[in-house]
């Protein structure tokens, strides 16, 4: 691919003047700087932003794309923390958030179909009002959108039980380079025809083409839900706590690991409910029907806490539990809380997502804890652990260049540490820009070359999110 001039030429603004008119297009430098970076804060160069409102705009700019060589990149909410809709060349920057209508939802067929624009929450109070559910539920859920969502393949913590975004993407409409349209899938719920070209663009990270419409399998919603805050003694402890679940054939909708590190975290922001002796904790939520959840519960608290005594095998020494949404909303906010509170340990981080078989969940955590240690750094472990994914949050300060170098080499060692215990590099966030340079530990040769080739089927010149993943 050529490499592109950091301006456009006055044909090609006078052709993207055609295709989007008035405020659909941006070209001020002062416009267009939001859009040069994302939730990871990381920074590229946008040459122009565009708005498109129909799928037609969309074919039209891929084609002057194509002819032109213009680098593009789709764009939601930018809520991605690694960089996947960054524009680390200059390029023409795609914003969807005009495409934001739902388009139908179909309860006998149980499937609603949307525009990439539409927010996450929207959608999904859209359905429930309906007696329908939409389970993905990633932490930005507020603020992301479907086709953020589906570029990422989200997940959230509702993922333990329902699944990732790519479990609910039943077809999809693509303009590929060049304004070429693809239509994957439908509105079936089972589709073994052919190669699921549908899943492949579900986390390609816009990639291969720009999703314009994108159909859902819904389910019916749970009658009701319970949340349960267990504090244990210890972050061994707790994990014992994780297999016991396992081991009674519970399957929680959410089962949510908090860190002693991240106990304190939260405890500087807010009064914790929790005593001093709650050295790690199990945030879990069930669901179910009004006559079984109490049923549930209980089958829960007795799992917790029937154990053989063992070192580092203690029941819960706290806890607490809620039925319903007002109940429930102050222990959840706990987990809401552990952002916002992480910056009071330091003004900086490196937000790491990794994920590792969930036998080896205590030897990851033990081993990260030994990571902060030798590097004298906070490093803040939470998240998903009925999957095995963790939140790894490293801590510094950014006007110290000791702290700076020792952050990115406690990364590397976190990321070789999870290699070693045959995890992934990342369980939700993708890959983007910032995990690009770790990505040798994890594919082949044989695995990037295949990559490489798919990519170039659907985008022979690279234009689209280029620099990124593979």
């Amino acid at each position: 691919m050529s490499t592109q001039a950091p301006h456009l030429t006055a044909t090609q603004e006078r052709s993207l003047r055609d295709i989007f008119p008035g405020d659909s297009l941006l070209l001020a430098p002062e416009q267009t700087l939001i859009f040069a970076t994302d939730a990871g804060r990381r920074m590229g160069t946008p040459l122009a932003v565009v708005r498109p409102a129909t799928e037609a705009q969309v074919v039209e700019l891929l084609r002057l794309a194509q002819a032109e060589h213009l680098p593009v990149y789709a764009r939601g909410r930018a809520s991605n923390q690694v960089g996947a809709c960054v524009p680390a060349r200059p390029g023409i920057v795609v914003s969807l958030l005009h495409m934001n209508r739902i388009l139908d939802i179909a309860d006998d067929d149980f499937v609603a179909e949307v525009e990439p624009g539409v927010v996450t929450s929207d959608l999904q109070r859209a359905v429930e009002a309906r007696g329908l559910f939409y389970p993905p539920d990633p932490a930005s859920i507020d603020i992301s959108t479907i086709g953020g969502n589906v570029a990422t393949c989200a997940g959230g913590m509702r993922a333990l039980k329902y699944g990732v975004t790519r479990e609910y993407v039943l077809g999809l409409t693509a303009v590929l380079p060049g304004g070429r349209v693809l239509r994957t899938g439908g509105r079936c719920h089972k589709n073994v025809v052919g190669l699921d070209l549908t899943r492949l663009f579900v986390g390609s990270e816009g990639t291969l083409g720009i999703v314009t419409r994108i159909a859902l399998k819904l389910l019916p919603l749970p009658q009701a839900t319970a949340t349960l805050l267990a504090g244990f003694s210890s972050m061994e402890a707790a994990m014992h706590g994780v297999r016991r679940i396992f081991r009674a054939g519970i399957l929680p909708v959410a089962l949510e690991f908090l860190s002693p590190e991240v106990l304190d975290c939260v405890a500087r922001r807010q009064t914790p409910p929790w005593p001093d002796s709650v050295r790690g904790a199990l945030l879990i939520r069930l669901d179910g029907s009004r006559e079984s959840l109490p049923l549930e519960v209980r089958r829960m608290h007795d799992a917790l806490h029937v154990t053989d005594g063992a070192p580092g095998n203690e029941p819960p020494v706290w806890s607490a539990h809620g039925v319903g949404r007002d109940e429930e909303e102050p222990l959840w906010a706990m987990r809401r809380g552990i952002s916002p509170s992480s910056y009071l340990v330091r003004p900086n981080k490196i937000g790491e997502d990794i994920a590792v078989p969930r036998g080896r969940l205590l030897d990851a955590l033990t081993g990260i804890r030994a990571i902060a240690q030798a590097h004298d750094l906070p490093i803040l472990t939470y998240g998903h652990v009925g999957d095995g994914n963790i939140h790894v949050n490293i801590m510094y300060d950014g006007a110290d260049p000791s702290e700076v170098t020792r952050a990115d080499a406690a990364t590397v060692e976190v990321m070789r540490l999870v290699r070693s215990m045959d995890g992934t590099l990342s369980g939700e966030h993708g890959v983007g820009m910032a995990k690009k340079e770790f990505l040798h530990l994890q594919l082949s040769p044989l695995e990037t070359e295949l990559m490489r080739q798919v990519k170039h089927a659907f985008d022979p010149l690279g234009i689209m999110n280029p620099d990124k993943a593979y």
